[in-house]
């Protein structure tokens, strides 16, 4: 998970505290102090995951673009310039611009801001720009939340007795709500010394930083691994259901994939280095055979391992997972099915051992001219669903091609488990019927009808509608003929 550092350069971190031996030491100095400890513990724990640095007080400034060099960016800090006054919004409008254009909205990301509370006066400070967020349009709004899934941490260099004073811990802990409560504030217990920020900063390693060891078994193999970014807790219904330590493997393999979630190589210690290990054989192994290895995390929740190259030299074994639940593929069906040959209740392949089953034939024979549909990008989506829309608002000329795309794209969101785009392409076409112009042909709102229906059942997942082999017919009316009746 990549994590963006938002330092304070405005002329407020230059007020000097009172530190043994230093005559000036300034805030800004702690704040050095603290980010040296997370990025030394961070090279130590967390060195495949990227890091950048922004500077920020009027206006801000990216330092050092996402890096994985931790020695860049301690040299960066020690070499920190004194700006103006403090502006947090367009601060935070730049942490948002800088992940989006490294790594879209999707990847999620912490953000660490460190400031010394004192948040600006008069127009730019946070105070008036909390006031006026709502008031603004579309094009100038407030940067939380996030466009990305994002977890905010400030740092303040001050005690809160100094935030007290002021309406400053309300407006910080307002950030947090605006970013949908993810997110904590940390304040310095005591004086303002080396070791109360050493305390704070300790306390995010703590939270956000602390190395997530596990066990990965196969069979009668065994490998201690440390998984990071640490993984989140899944919330099923409401209710928490955590990670659990111990990770166990089938022997099953699978095509190859892509994921967002890295897990150490297992030479994160010299001592390891010269013992074999389980771990090393199998992303050898993946990596060599270009598969996948399907993992089980606990009862009902799966993922993939599988090697993936960060350069011509460097390569992670990384770990995807699944939506928790028995069939998180609906094309594969369930995970406790798979399995060796012997544990089948009948031998797949039969007395001949010399041919194999696999893989089983569909019942239907798929044409090799017909295009699969594929959506890596998100305007792969977007064309083909004001594909159907353009046929919609020429129904019912179009009526056989507007049914072939729709059941297109019904079957690929069924395949996918895309369910809410069922629901949201249902809600598209009624509101197409609604903007229908009164010359419209009235066989056009009954087929957009029809199909926004069978669209909300097929969205359920447990009708018949839902099933995969099933396709939505146009609907029979008196006005199919195309023209008007006597």
């Amino acid at each position: 998970m990549p994590t963006v550092v938002l330092l304070d350069s405005s002329l407020s971190m230059t007020r000097p505290v009172s530190v043994e031996g230093s005559e000036e030491f300034q805030r800004k100095n702690l704040a050095v102090h603290g980010l040296t400890m997370l990025f030394e513990h961070m090279a130590t724990n967390y060195k495949l995951e990227f890091t950048s640095l922004i500077a920020f007080s009027s206006l801000w400034e990216l330092l050092v673009p996402f890096t994985r060099d931790y020695n860049t960016l301690q040299e960066t800090l020690n070499n920190l310039e004194d700006y103006d006054k403090t502006c947090l919004e367009a601060a935070l409008q730049g942490v948002s611009n800088v992940v989006q254009q490294e790594w879209g909205t999707s990847c999620p990301c912490q953000v660490v801001v460190v400031t010394d509370g004192a948040l600006g006066i008069g127009r730019g400070s946070l105070r008036h720009s909390l006031q006026t967020a709502k008031l603004r349009g579309e094009d100038k709004r407030f940067p939380l939340p996030f466009p990305f899934p994002s977890k905010l941490y400030i740092m303040c260099i001050a005690n809160p007795e100094e935030l007290q004073g002021s309406d400053d811990m309300e407006n910080l802990e307002q950030l947090i709500h605006l970013n949908g409560g993810e997110g904590q504030i940390y304040t310095m217990d005591g004086p303002l010394c080396l070791k109360s920020v050493q305390s704070m900063f300790g306390k995010l390693i703590d939270q956000a930083y602390s190395p997530f060891h596990a066990v990965l078994h196969c069979g009668n193999l065994t490998s201690d691994v440390q998984v990071f970014p640490r993984p989140e807790s899944v919330i099923i219904d409401e209710e928490v259901d955590p990670i659990p330590k111990t990770v166990q493997t089938e022997g099953d393999e699978m095509g190859t994939g892509n994921s967002d979630e890295a897990e150490d190589d297992a030479s994160s210690n010299q001592m390891a280095g010269k013992n074999p290990n389980f771990c090393v054989l199998l992303h050898g192994s993946l990596k060599v055979e270009g598969m996948v290895a399907l993992v089980q995390l606990g009862p009902d929740w799966y993922g993939m391992l599988y090697s993936q190259a960060d350069s011509k030299k460097k390569s992670n074994l990384m770990m995807s997972l699944f939506d928790p639940g028995s069939e998180p593929l609906p094309w594969l069906g369930k995970m406790t099915q798979l399995g060796p040959a012997s544990d089948a209740a009948e031998n797949p392949y039969g007395e001949d051992d010399s041919k194999s089953p696999f893989p089983i034939q569909p019942k239907h024979k798929r044409s090799y001219a017909q295009n699969v549909t594929v959506w890596i990008k998100a305007s792969g989506l977007q064309t083909d669903v004001q594909k159907i829309l353009r046929n919609a608002r020429k129904l019912p000329e179009k009526t056989q091609t507007f049914y072939k795309e729709l059941n297109r794209l019904r079957k690929a969101a069924l395949a996918f488990g895309f369910l809410e785009l069922l629901k949201s392409m249902a809600e598209l076409l009624e509101r197409e019927c609604t903007l229908l112009p009164d010359s419209a042909h009235p066989d056009a709102a009954f087929q957009l009808s029809h199909a926004a229906q069978q669209l909300k059942l097929a969205s359920s997942g447990d009708s018949k509608y839902a099933a995969f082999e099933h396709n939505i017919t146009p609907m029979l009316t008196d006005f199919s003929g195309g023209g008007d009746r006597m």
